[in-house]
């Protein structure tokens, strides 16, 4: 069975065991490591992997083919993407038409960003680039772009980059909803047995959990130079009781989500109900 996801610790995480044959009758895994925005374009485009880690926000590109999963991605709380600047500024006002990068186009973190944008920043924003998100920070601190939208482990390290906070979008969006953020799915092509395969992906979540030692050779060997402390950080923050099972909470942040960005135009309108199985 081929699937796709980030080398990031929360991924390599939650699939270690199915990855390594430690789960009964689960098929062979063939893994491609990916960043996030070409994960989020594959899923659009024929390909033959059966199962894909994406940006919630690109699921109404591809419900017609691929089932969301109820477990195995991120959501949670305290969690969200950030918007850095290299100076210390106060007022997303600032960012009018200026140059601004993001990890994906279809990115939950992107779409976060252009819904906060439309009520905080007056005209928008000038040129969005799409950057690979660990070449953001380092963008932001040279002078090339004017702010950049970041996502995982740097909410930990962006000090390291003397780059200044103007914006939580996670805080941002819980105030406003009450409500956990969506950020990462597992999506599986419907012509599957869904059940078994999340079957599969609770027990490799579980495996994680009551062996946490045996995937850190496989974290750190994928986590690009990140540090142990950092890629446990990671982990605890990204892996929670959602990543086991969605649950009705989570399923009301992503209709949440969607919903409202389908009401900006911001994705195409779908069929709620093409979220559950």
């Amino acid at each position: 069975m081929k699937i796709a996801y980030s080398p990031c610790p929360n991924d390599t995480f939650v699939f270690h065991a199915w990855a390594h044959g430690l789960i009964p009758d689960a098929p062979k895994l063939e893994v491609t490591y990916a960043d996030i925005d070409v994960t989020n374009n594959l899923a659009t485009k024929p390909n033959d992997l059966d199962i894909l880690k994406i940006s919630y926000a690109a699921l109404p590109w591809v419900l017609s083919e691929y089932a969301l999963l109820p477990c195995g991605g991120a959501l949670g709380r305290g969690c969200g993407p950030l918007v850095l600047t290299k100076d210390e500024i106060k007022g997303a006002s600032v960012l009018s038409g200026r140059k601004v990068a993001v990890p994906s186009e279809r990115s939950t973190a992107y779409l976060l960003f252009r819904l906060w944008a439309a009520q905080n920043i007056p005209g928008g924003v000038g040129e969005i680039i799409v950057m690979p998100f660990h070449e953001i920070m380092p963008a932001v601190r040279d002078g090339i772009i004017d702010a950049g939208l970041v996502i995982h482990e740097a909410r930990f390290t962006y000090q390291q980059y003397n780059l200044n906070l103007l914006q939580d979008l996670g805080s941002w969006w819980e105030e406003d909803t009450n409500l956990p953020i969506p950020l990462g799915a597992i999506i599986a092509r419907r012509s599957l047995d869904l059940s078994a395969i999340t079957k599969w992906i609770r027990s490799s979540v579980e495996y994680a959990w009551a062996n946490p030692k045996d995937s850190q050779e496989y974290i750190l060997c994928h986590a690009q130079e990140m540090s142990k402390d950092v890629a446990q950080a990671h982990i605890n923050l990204y892996v929670n009781e959602f990543t086991k099972n969605l649950g009705e909470e989570g399923y009301e942040a992503i209709f949440s989500l969607l919903s409202r960005a389908a009401d900006e135009g911001l994705v195409p309108k779908f069929d709620l109900n093409a979220l559950r199985l």
